[in-house]
């Protein structure tokens, strides 16, 4: 069977860094489609086969950050006490969020801070990522429960929240302005909730 049309002309994954970085920077709501094929080097058609509609080139843009800059989740989930999964979780999301030559803060906090109602579907997008992740260190804090690493009064949930929220505060710290150093500070004190 023949092959229809031409082949593709771009990578797949350097797109997607390229339209990670747009969202990045500008959010889901500010960036338009021109912005996208400009930074992706690509055509609307080559943007809509490749990838789809702007909110589909978003939900993959969001996969491949997960993949590359969050890489350091699965390090974190792997550790041998809570206490090790947190700092190392927390540590290395203080270094992601002010990676010299990336925006500052996290995409999966800023893609979609400002959005429209016509945008709702991108919101709730990002909020069950961010639960999705948070499960995974529920999960992660139950399993400590029950080696005994962490102690049988404590609550997981309750952990993975403070965990999280700790993240995404110095995500919003960083694209505030704040120095690594800063947030390393902030993890330092976070990490107190541990044993």
């Amino acid at each position: 069977m023949a092959v229809r049309g031409r082949p593709r002309s771009f990578d797949l994954d350097d797109a997607l860094d390229r339209a990670v970085e747009v969202f990045w920077r500008q959010g889901y709501n500010g960036t338009s489609l021109d912005d996208l094929t400009s930074a992706m080097g690509i055509n609307r058609p080559s943007l809509y086969a490749a990838f789809g509609n702007k909110e589909s080139t978003f939900r993959k843009a969001l996969a491949r950050y997960a993949e590359v800059d969050m890489a350091y989740v699965e390090d974190a989930l792997a550790c041998s006490t809570a206490r090790a999964v947190a700092e190392t979780y927390l540590t290395s999301n203080a270094i992601a969020v002010t990676t010299p030559g990336k925006p500052a803060g996290c995409l999966s906090i800023q893609g979609g801070l400002v959005a429209g109602e016509s945008d709702q579907g991108v919101v709730d997008f990002l909020a069950e990522s961010r639960m999705s992740g948070e499960q995974r260190l529920i999960d992660r804090f139950k399993r400590a429960v029950e080696e005994g690493d962490l102690d049988d009064t404590e609550v997981p949930e309750e952990l993975a929240k403070y965990v999280s929220t700790v993240s995404a505060g110095l995500a919003v710290q960083a694209a505030g302005g704040a120095s690594r150093a800063e947030l390393m500070l902030v993890v330092r004190r976070a990490l107190r909730a541990f044993p």
